[in-house]
């Protein structure tokens, strides 16, 4: 047991915003804090994993990224346009074509961010991978991306409870992983059937599975097409224990997708008109 006083002095780096490049889910009090989990939660194809790479490159600290539900030709090229800002699909090209020495250096400057590309990774294989990038860096990440938490292998089987029951589980593993390391823990999520084309508000209720309980933050992620050969991604905290909440995802932050380099711009300057901070 400890007092209050002995867990100020106990706590670590627990509670600490990691860098934040979104400003605009600042400004409606979105941070992503070490030793939480958070969930991001968008239908196929709206940008939930650009959204969590972007964060993990700009945010420029140690990341251990799961991807499991991308290859790593595609995250390189990703990556690669968001720290450089040059475009993505020369990037693409130059990679499959063999010639990438241009781009060595910048990613080479990113050496503490680290990538797992099994499509089915066990929970074990995630704590092994863990241990090893403490026994590599002396240090545990701060942030570790799992993209997607339903293609982790919980050893679940059987009908819609337990597959709930089974993601609830994932879900409590993962949000001791993030107390036990002092990481941000961040998973990627899907959506139920009528929210899956992504293009209104996501409601806390659209959450597929209904795992609400155990994450600290839940943000769900709809899109636009602006007329302009672009997107506009709008991300709404639909659960927040340390800050504004609006369960019914209509309070959101937006950002404009450049095709381009892959990289999130702002388009709030101003709080929504529904914030009430």
């Amino acid at each position: 047991m400890f007092s209050l006083a002995q867990s100020v002095r106990i706590r670590g780096a627990a509670g600490e915003p990691i860098p934040n490049p979104f400003k605009s889910l600042k400004r409606l009090e979105v941070e992503f804090r070490r030793a939480e989990l958070s969930l991001v939660v968008a239908g196929p194809g709206t940008g939930k994993s650009l959204f969590a790479l972007f964060l993990a490159m700009m945010a420029n600290i140690p990341v251990l990224y799961f991807s499991a539900d991308s290859s790593s030709a595609t995250q390189v090229a990703r990556a690669t346009a968001m720290i450089t800002g040059e475009d993505a699909k020369g990037i693409k090209d130059a990679l499959t074509e063999g010639d990438f020495s241009e781009y060595e250096d910048a990613l080479g400057k990113r050496w503490w961010t680290r990538f797992n590309f099994s499509a089915r990774p066990t929970q074990q294989e995630l704590e092994l991978h863990l241990l090893c990038y403490l026994e590599v860096y002396g240090c545990t990440p701060h942030l570790l991306v799992v993209d997607n938490v339903t293609n982790v292998d919980t050893g679940a089987v059987g009908d819609a409870e337990a597959y709930t029951f089974g993601l609830e589980g994932l879900c409590e593993y993962l949000s001791e992983m993030a107390r036990a390391t002092n990481a941000h823990v961040l998973g990627l999520h899907h959506v139920t059937g009528p929210h899956s084309d992504g293009l209104t508000p996501i409601p806390l209720s659209g959450v597929k599975g209904q795992v609400h309980r155990v994450p600290s933050l839940i943000m769900t992620i709809h899109k636009e097409v602006d007329g302009m050969n672009s997107r506009i991604l709008h991300a709404s905290p639909v659960k927040n224990r340390e800050g504004f909440e609006d369960s019914s995802g209509g309070t959101f932050a937006s950002f404009r997708l450049n095709r381009s380099n892959l990289r999130l711009e702002e388009l709030d300057e101003e709080l929504p008109v529904s914030f009430a901070g």
